[in-house]
């Protein structure tokens, strides 16, 4: 009876054990499940976030292109990338820019580079020593609403440089009148795209020949709200004041464009074709008066007309802040199309210019002209032979480059980093386009292409040596 009863004894504490055993067991599998699926939930969170950063990332992050990985593939697997084609089955221009195949020249066959984003070689960049970003080429609407340019083009135009990532839209009452200003508001409007994706910049234009005489307070806010009215909008990004006033106190153009920016009208002002004395002046009236100061300038650039843009500009940005924006980095003859024998790429006004701009005045810009006649009247003076020669160079060098004179300017203009927005025009979607191709040019002037180009050139302007008051007694 003992011995049995014993042996039951030691059975249940053996049962008891192997219960708790396995109550710890099952304790310890589950504590186990618990740290993995809290392991896996956190993975997945962090996952989330960063898909969630990047997406965030992708929708605002400027759509940049490294230059550094322009490495080429077939072309052949890259149409089959394509997928869609046109009815005829014909793969267009725009189809071609959208899915990362470029083309150099006419004739040869297109090529596919490695890209990150819609368009290769464009850039971002802050305005001046503002927050306001920019894409490195702006589109430039005088020759876009001029006459010969169907409202439907224009539009199919806007939309190409929108969809290219191009963010800035640069209009003048100077250039096509008012009519630039009221056919942009409706295609934004039509669009619907939203007010932070685009920078819209107006001028402040006056004419000794006009009946708004100099710049006065009355007439620029007069102005800003007849382009507000125009434009459909509720603010102008940048103001640009074009052309100085020597009759007016700059005073009175500085509080007048601090009230504009004050009543929400405009987010920042600028300048166009002012002197750097007279930009120095605005900002020097703007600190004494506790005004808001101009943050870009607006300045004709290109292989003939160079001094402004590289000498003083870059000093100007280093000490106040203020930015540029470059125009005409070919001529509007071209810009157009007209390439025939008539029309030059570069004026010979403009080798003689410092400061001032060769491609219009008041009367040429006058509504009575017809077309770009007047462009040819402009440009058609017999070249110097130096300067043909200098010309005809530089198209043999394109040719080398596979590309077009005209994409070799653009490109050159780029490649100075003081440039933060080139402003190219275009009365066709095929010529903006080959316009966005320069931008892909860039990363072949290198050291050598470059010391090419100022071999040909030889006008790299360079300051004058320092003359000591103390030399001359």
């Amino acid at each position: 009876m003992k011995l049995a009863e014993h042996h039951r004894n030691q059975r249940e504490q053996w049962e008891i054990r192997q219960l708790d055993h396995d109550l710890l067991q099952q304790r310890h599998s589950e504590r186990e499940r618990e740290r993995e699926l809290k392991e896996q939930a956190e993975h997945r969170l962090l996952h989330a976030d960063e898909q969630e950063d990047y997406d965030l990332q992708s929708a605002c992050r400027a759509p940049i292109a490294s230059l550094d990985c322009m490495e080429e593939f077939s072309a052949g697997s890259a149409l089959s990338a394509l997928g869609e084609r046109g009815s005829d089955g014909v793969i267009t221009k725009e189809q071609l820019l959208l899915s990362g195949l470029t083309h150099s020249a006419p004739g040869n066959p297109y090529q596919l580079s490695r890209q990150t984003s819609l368009t290769p070689g464009l850039r971002y960049r802050n305005l001046g020593k503002s927050g306001l970003r920019v894409s490195n080429i702006g589109l430039g609407t005088w020759p876009i609403f001029g006459p010969g340019v169907t409202e439907e083009q224009a539009e199919q135009i806007v939309s190409l440089a929108m969809d290219s990532g191009i963010n800035v839209f640069d209009l003048s009452e100077a250039h096509s009148g008012t009519r630039a200003e009221v056919e942009l508001g409706r295609i934004l409007i039509r669009k619907g795209w939203k007010r932070s994706s685009f920078v819209v910049n107006t001028k402040i234009y006056w004419s000794t020949r006009s009946e708004e005489r100099g710049l006065s307070r009355k007439h620029i806010i007069e102005s800003v709200k007849a382009s507000l009215g125009r434009l459909q909008l509720a603010y102008i990004d940048v103001v640009i004041v074009h052309k100085a006033d020597p009759m007016c106190p700059m005073e009175e153009i500085v509080r007048a464009m601090h009230y504009v920016i004050s009543q929400g009208w405009a987010m920042y002002w600028g300048t166009a074709r002012w002197s750097p004395v007279e930009i120095m002046e605005a900002y020097t009236n703007s600190r004494q008066f506790n005004c808001i100061t101009p943050i870009v300038e607006q300045a004709e650039y290109h292989m003939f007309c160079r001094e402004k843009t590289e000498l003083y500009i870059p000093e100007l940005y280093n000490k106040i802040g203020v930015g540029l924006m470059a125009w005409s980095p070919i001529t509007m003859g071209l810009a157009q199309g007209k390439e025939d024998g008539g029309v030059q790429l570069f004026s010979r006004y403009s080798f003689r210019s410092k400061y001032r701009s060769f491609s219009w005045t008041e009367d040429e810009t006058s509504a009575n002209k017809e077309g770009f006649t007047w462009v040819k009247e402009k440009v058609q003076p017999e070249e110097t032979r130096k300067q043909s020669e200098k010309i005809r160079e530089l198209n043999a060098l394109s040719e080398r480059l596979g590309c077009t004179l005209a994409q070799l300017s653009i490109a050159w203009c780029l490649k100075n980093e003081s440039v933060q927005c080139l402003l190219l025009g275009a009365t066709s979607t095929d010529q903006l386009y080959d316009n966005i191709q320069s931008l892909q040019l860039i990363p072949k002037l290198n050291t050598n292409m470059v010391a090419e180009i100022e071999r040909i050139l030889e006008n790299k302007p360079t300051r004058p040596p320092m003359v000591s008051t103390l030399a001359l007694r």
